[in-house]
């Protein structure tokens, strides 16, 4: 991806995690999903009192872009104030949906990191593997 769209992907990305629902972390996390065709959704970490109810910024923008009916992607940028990266669970959930895509990460200060998706996530489980049980 070109250097401009990262940044303007990471851009967004830290614009929804103004938007979060975290009132017992405190912890405001947003997430900007790139399409294949270069259509931008964001999402933003909403927090439950009832804590597994909870839902993460990646989630939430993979969940705006399918809804919108894209189904391939290119790359995901999360902002946090300490540049942390996708849970376990967000981590599964970017595999199965969006695949080894490029993964952009970023913190309050600015600083920027690059990854694909297997770096984070390099022994996925996956349809592959469920084709291989039957």
């Amino acid at each position: 991806m070109e250097k401009v769209q990262a940044t303007v992907l990471m851009e967004k990305a830290r614009e929804a995690a103004q938007y979060a629902h975290a009132p017992y972390s405190h912890y405001p996390v947003g997430a900007a999903l790139l399409t294949e065709t270069g259509e931008i959704f964001t999402g933003c970490n909403v927090e439950s009192s009832s804590f597994g109810l909870t839902v993460c910024a990646e989630r939430n923008a993979i969940a705006a872009a399918l809804v919108a009916g894209f189904r391939s992607f290119h790359s995901l940028a999360i902002f946090s104030e300490n540049g942390a990266a996708p849970c376990g669970a967000c981590r599964q959930v970017i595999w199965d949906i969006c695949g080894n895509i490029d993964i952009y990460l970023m913190d309050a200060q600015g600083e920027q990191r690059h990854y694909r998706m297997v770096d984070l996530f390099p022994l996925p489980f996956d349809n592959n593997k469920l084709k291989e049980a039957y």
